[in-house]
């Protein structure tokens, strides 16, 4: 019991220099939002600031620029619209025949 009790006593010891530390320490002061603006605030996007550039003249067309040969917004599924090659019939090998080495 007497091991127990100085356990009892450390850890509240521990615990009245954790409290007092707490006692002691700064206030920190709460945060506030930032003044608004008085065109409106709103919010927004910091990005869209400046216009988009537009687009050089000239250039190559890239080259996944073609057009599809099919359109896939129709009904129906994608594996009906292509047809799936026949298999090539088994042709057994014919058979060896030994030869005799001499």
């Amino acid at each position: 019991m007497l091991l127990f009790g100085a356990m009892h006593v450390v850890a509240f010891l521990f615990g009245g220099v954790l409290f007092w530390m707490f006692l002691k320490s700064e206030t920190v002061t709460p945060w506030e939002p930032p003044e608004e603006d008085e065109g409106g605030g709103g919010g927004g996007n910091d990005r869209l600031r400046r216009p988009p550039k537009p687009p050089k003249p000239g250039g190559l067309p890239l080259p996944d620029a073609e057009q599809s040969r099919e359109r896939f917004r129709e009904a129906g599924r994608l594996a009906e619209r292509h047809s799936v090659p026949r298999r090539r019939e088994h042709v057994p090998e014919p058979r060896r025949v030994p030869e005799r080495a001499p």
